[in-house]
C-alpha cells in the first residue's frame, strides 16, 4: 500500500501499448505481464536470428540473450528475467545481466519493497541462492523451498548439507542429510527430511517442518525441535506484531488435525485436514482450511466453522486490512466462487483469482472469468469483459480500483470509481 499512494490515480484512461503489433517485429512473442502501478506492459521475444529480448511499452531490451524465461515485475516495478549467455544462467533486470553466472538459476523471489532480489542457483553440482547479484558463500548438495523477511535481510532455506550416495538409505533414514541454511549459514542438526518454512517478521528466527527417522513429525524451530512429536504437520508460520516467537502448524495426532503454538494445540477443535493456517495482519486472529468430514471443506477462525461447506476445495485465505473480515476462493461442484465471511457470492464462474479488500474492509474485488472472458466483480458486481485483465488494485483511499487489461488487442491501464461497478 506504501508504494501505490506514490501512484497516479487521477488519469482515468491511459492507451500504454499495443501487443498484438508486437508480433509483426518478433518471430515470436510471449504472454504479457504487467508492472504493479499497471505503467509498463512487457513480454519474452525471439528475434528473427533465434536471440531472446523484453518488449516493453513496444520497444525491445538493448540486450539480447540465447535464452530467457520467468519474466517478471517487482513491487518496484524493475522487470526482471532469467537468462542464459554462453551457456551460462543469470538474472537480467531491466535488461541489464547480473554480473555473477551459473549453471542454473530458478524461482525468482522480492521482498516487500522489490529491492531485494533473489533466486535459487545451482554451480558445480552444488545449490544455494543469490541475492542481489551477491551468492552464498556456502554451497550445498541442493536445495528445497525458501523464503525471505519483508526488508530483505534474512533468507532461509531448505538444504541438503550431506552428501548422500546412491546406495546410502540408511544414511537418509537414521541419520538425516537435510537441514536449514540462514544467509548462508546451516544448522548444526540435522534432519531426515525438512519441508516448508517461515522466518518471524524481524528475521531472529526460523521455524521448518521436519521429520526424523520414518513416523516422527514435528517443527524446529532455531535448529531446536519441539518436544512434541505428531503423525504429521504442515508449514509454520510466525505470529505477526508479538514480540515473542510463536510458530504456529498444523499438526495430526490420533487421527485428527489442529493447530498448535510452539508445540501446544490451540484450538479444542480437530478435523479431518487444517492447513493454510492464516494470521489476521495485527496477529488477534487465526484462520486455516480445514475439512470438518472427508471431502467437505470449510473455513475455521480461532477453531469456530464457517457455516458454509464445498466439496471440491477452499484456497487463498485473505483478511482485511483491519482484520474484520475474511475471504477466499472455493470450488464446489466444478464451479469457482468468492466466499467473504462464509456467505458466497451469488454467481459462479470458471475460475477466480485471489480477492483483494479495500483499505477499509468494506469492499472485496477479484478477477473472474466465464466464457472465456474476463472482468473484474466488486462485491459479486462484475464490470466489463476484457480479453487479458490483471488482479485489481484499490486506490489508498478506497475510492477508485486500478483495471489493467487488454481490449482489442490495446493495453490500457484504467482508473476506475467504485461508482461504475
Amino acid at each position: 500500500m506504501s508504494e501505490s499512494k506514490k501512484w497516479d490515480w487521477d488519469t482515468s484512461e491511459e492507451l500504454i501499448a499495443t501487443p498484438s503489433e508486437w508480433k509483426t517485429k518478433f518471430a515470436r512473442v510471449q504472454e504479457p505481464y504487467v508492472s504493479p502501478d499497471g505503467k509498463k506492459v512487457a513480454a519474452i521475444a525471439r528475434n528473427e536470428d533465434g536471440t531472446y529480448t523484453a518488449c516493453v511499452n513496444g520497444e525491445a531490451w538493448e540486450n539480447t540473450y540465447e535464452n530467457m524465461w520467468n519474466l517478471r515485475f517487482g513491487p518496484d516495478g524493475r522487470l526482471t528475467a532469467i537468462v542464459s549467455e554462453a551457456g551460462e544462467w543469470t538474472l537480467a533486470v531491466d535488461g541489464v545481466p547480473w554480473e555473477n553466472k551459473f549453471a542454473y538459476v530458478w524461482d525468482t523471489k522480492f521482498n516487500e519493497d522489490g529491492q531485494t532480489i533473489a533466486v535459487k542457483i545451482q554451480q558445480d553440482t552444488r545449490y544455494g541462492l543469490a541475492v542481489n547479484d551477491q551468492p552464498w558463500e556456502n554451497l550445498f548438495e541442493h536445495i528445497g523451498k525458501y523464503v525471505m523477511t519483508p526488508d530483505g535481510q534474512y533468507m532461509a532455506a531448505a538444504v541438503q548439507a550431506v552428501p548422500l550416495g546412491q546406495a546410502e538409505v540408511f544414511k537418509f533414514k537414521d541419520e538425516g542429510t537435510w537441514t536449514v541454511a540462514v544467509n548462508g549459514n546451516a544448522w548444526e542438526k540435522i534432519f531426515t527430511n525438512v519441508w516448508g518454512l517461515d522466518c518471524s517478521p524481524d528475521g531472529k528466527h526460523v521455524a521448518a517442518e521436519v521429520r526424523m527417522g520414518l513416523y516422527d513429525y514435528t517443527i524446529a524451530m532455531d535448529g531446536e525441535m519441539w518436544p512434541e512429536k505428531f503423525n504429521c504437520v504442515w508449514e509454520p508460520v510466525f505470529r505477526p506484531k508479538t514480540s515473542e516467537a510463536l510458530a504456529t502448524a498444523p499438526v495430526r495426532a490420533a487421527g485428527k488435525w489442529t493447530l498448535a503454538v510452539n508445540g501446544k494445540p490451540v484450538w479444542d477443535s480437530k478435523f479431518v485436514q487444517c492447513w493454510h493456517q492464516t494470521y489476521s495482519p495485527d496477529g488477534r486472529k487465526l484462520a486455516a482450511i480445514v475439512a470438518p468430514s472427508f471431502g467437505q471443506w470449510t473455513v475455521a477462525i480461532d477453531g469456530k466453522l464457517w457455516a458454509t461447506t464445498f466439496n471440491e476445495l477452499v484456497t487463498d485465505l485473505t483478511f482485511s486490512p483491519d482484520g474484520n473480515r475474511l475471504a477466499a476462493i472455493a470450488k464446489d461442484d466444478g464451479h469457482w466462487k468468492i466466499v467473504v465471511d462464509g456467505t458466497p457470492w451469488p454467481a459462479m464462474y470458471d475460475m477466480v483469482w485471489p480477492p483483494v479488500f479495500s483499505p477499509d474492509g468494506s469492499k472485496v474485488a477479484s478477477k473472474v472469468e466465464k466464457g472465456g472472458k474476463y472482468t473484474i466483480a466488486l462485491n459479486g458486481k462484475p464490470w466489463r469483459e476484457c480479453e487479458a485483465l490483471w488482479n485489481p488494485v484499490f486506490s489508498p483511499d478506497g475510492k477508485k480500483v486500478l483495471v489493467r487489461c487488454i481490449e482489442d488487442g490495446k493495453y490500457y491501464r484504467r482508473i476506475v470509481p467504485i461508482s461504475e461497478f
